[in-house]
């Protein structure tokens, strides 16, 4: 499936803090200049001297100032004629103005009006300014703090939509149910004529990389209509009700473009069970799930607003979300086969050089249970394989390097390992070749390494299925539990010990065993009965807890009989690797020297077509 285009990423504004501190300084040295003015072209003292010395014409007193002009024909200019000073608190300054001759007079100042408007008025208008920048800003596209209810659902128009069906491959049955969507969206009148309901909403099931989106986009785009797509998440803010009133306002917004597509992404978020919250009270989600609900049920079918949804968890949902006349559509997009991952490889390989020998077949058969997400990372890191080895194409080394690491994880060829170590994982990993190439039911060998892997894995043992398969019986899931004990009972036969190396392996293996006898009901003395069933929805408590619905003295003989599955597929496993005891010297000894051994060599090793010189042989 082809990768979606990444839309650009709006820059987040922040608001320093700096810009408040600056209009604060501002604010306050304009104050301080308007009411506490020190401004003058003589000093007082300079005015004092000119009115004993006869040459001041007249002056005007102010509350703060005293300004004159001087008398004299001498002066060449008029600005010689004015002068200011600051007033200074001086009781005889009348007298030595009268004594002279000067003409002088008071000024009435009232101030209240401009104290008023600079103290209160203009900060006041600056910070209200100022805020409701910040919260413009804060709200969002909408630009008001307010916008809180409204919704955060992203419109992409016609021409923003450049997918189509031919970009989805993998999942034709999931195409084939959307296609009449398409034909709903295209030509309402053909259905409603004939009295049809389109559906209102259609919701899309699957493991998460399948492609929902994907093929959301691709009916939008097929059918040529807007499409509104937001998270489930998005709904739920810390304020109570703000849900509920996005999904008003996101229905309000469709209904204004329609005909168009709503998509709502991971709809658990909003949509799970009912009286499932464990703490009680009012919960926030429960009422933005009340809301869709209302608002999809009071929705007009034939307003050509269709609502897709998507989500891996259908068992969480709520059974009001499922009924019809609400999702009244339920569309698996289930992981690819065989055939759908190689039409996969070949939409995500249209702009990679592959070399001439890269089969794409061979390379769907070699990913069974890998969804789109998965092909496509897989044909990335080989193509950044292939760049970091300086080549022109991709070919199939890269490629099968690339799926290694995404199964067993990335290759630390510098990891050391003591001798003795390294000796223990050989042995376990033959353990588990030798058990799998000795059965007939399991799958075959790819590959041996003891190159370490991963967080932890030492050694890995590669198997590959021929084919995909859909359900398993009992003998092939006890050969399944064999072969992850083959690389304990290997140490085990060899060592006489045992190591902590086999502990993901004996988990697995419980697991199968267990599940055999609570699921599948393969307990020869429990019957067939299921004592436990999957996917149990969490409601009124379901799922908290263990709420077994079985006796102790059950589970005690379901712990029994797990036991004695693990216990006869020891045994048999135990007397697979004691009969073929040389062999797994042998191949302990190859693997040591070379540290991997690929599928078809360890074939002809096991047939003895390939004889390889060991220096020692370990004897127990």
């Amino acid at each position: 499936m082809k990768q979606q285009k990444k839309e650009p990423l709006k820059s987040q504004f922040n608001f320093p803090v700096w810009y408040i501190l600056i209009a604060a300084f501002v604010i306050m040295s304009l104050s301080s200049y308007l009411f506490n003015p020190v401004v003058g072209n003589i000093s007082y003292s300079e005015f004092k001297r000119l009115v004993k010395d006869g040459r001041v014409e007249s002056c005007q007193i102010t509350s703060s100032l005293v300004k004159g002009t001087l008398r004299g024909d001498d002066l060449r200019s008029e600005k010689q004629k004015t002068f200011v000073t600051a007033r200074v608190d001086d009781p005889e300054l009348v007298k030595e103005l009268e004594a002279q001759g000067v003409k002088y007079s008071g000024n009435y100042e009232n101030t209240w009006l401009q104290q008023f408007l600079f103290a209160w008025i203009i900060p006041i208008g600056i910070f209200f300014l100022i805020w409701r920048f910040v919260f413009k800003k804060m709200g969002g596209p909408t630009g008001s703090i307010m916008s809180f209810g409204k919704s955060k659902g992203r419109i992409y128009a016609q021409e923003d939509l450049k997918f189509s069906f031919d970009d989805v491959a993998g999942i034709d049955e999931a195409k084939e149910e959307l296609q009449e969507v398409v034909e709903f969206l295209k030509t309402p009148h053909k259905f409603t004529n004939l009295g049809g309901r389109i559906p209102k909403g259609v919701l899309l099931v699957g493991a998460p990389g399948t492609g929902k989106t994907l093929l959301a986009k691709a009916v939008a785009g097929e059918a040529g209509v807007p499409f509104f797509s937001i998270s489930g998440s998005e709904f739920v803010e810390m304020f109570v009700g703000v849900g509920a009133s996005r999904v008003r306002d996101m229905f309000s917004q469709a209904a204004q473009k329609a005909p168009c597509i709503i998509f709502i992404d991971e709809l658990d978020a909003i949509g799970k069970t009912r009286g499932s919250n464990p703490v009680g009270g009012h919960d926030e989600r429960e009422q933005t799930l009340n809301q869709l609900l209302v608002e999809m049920d009071g929705f007009d079918a034939n307003t050509g607003v269709i609502i897709m949804s998507a989500t891996n968890r259908p068992e969480t949902l709520d059974p009001a979300l499922l009924r019809p006349g609400r999702f009244d559509r339920q569309v698996v997009v289930d992981r690819p086969d065989l055939n759908g991952r190689e039409a996969i490889l070949v939409i995500h390989s249209k702009g990679v050089k592959l070399d001439k020998n890269v089969n794409l077949k061979s390379i769907a058969a070699m990913t069974p249970g890998f969804v789109g997400a998965d092909l496509a990372n897989i044909i990335n890191e080989a193509a950044l394989l292939a760049a970091r080895r300086n080549k022109d194409t991709v070919g199939m080394s890269e490629i099968e390097e690339a799926i290694e690491r995404v199964m067993a994880g990335l290759e630390k060829k510098k990891r050391i390992i003591s001798k003795q170590e390294k000796e223990i994982v050989a042995y376990h990993e033959c353990g588990h070749a030798l058990v799998a190439s000795t059965l007939k039911t399991t799958d075959k060998v790819k590959k041996i390494s003891i190159i370490p892997r991963g967080i932890a894995a030492l050694g890995y043992t590669l198997q590959l299925p021929t084919e995909d398969r859909y359900m398993m019986t009992r003998v092939e899931l006890t050969e399944r539990i064999c072969v992850l004990l083959g690389g304990r009972i290997a140490e085990e036969i060899i060592f006489s010990e045992v190591s902590t190396g086999a502990q993901n392996d004996l988990e697995k293996a419980s697991e199968i065993a267990r599940r055999m006898v609570k699921y599948y009901g393969m307990s020869e003395k429990l019957g067939v009965i299921t004592f436990e069933p999957e996917n149990k929805p969490a409601f009124l408590g379901w799922g908290m807890g263990s709420n077994r619905e079985y006796s102790e003295e059950t589970a005690r003989e379901i712990d029994m009989e797990v036991k004695k599955i693990i216990d006869d597929v020891y045994a048999k496993t135990r007397e697979i690797l004691e009969e073929q005891k040389p062999m797994l010297i042998k191949l302990s000894m190859i693997l040591m020297e070379k540290e991997v051994i690929e599928g078809e060599e360890l074939k002809k090793i096991l047939n003895g077509e390939l004889e390889e010189k060991t220096d020692a042989t370990r004897v127990n």
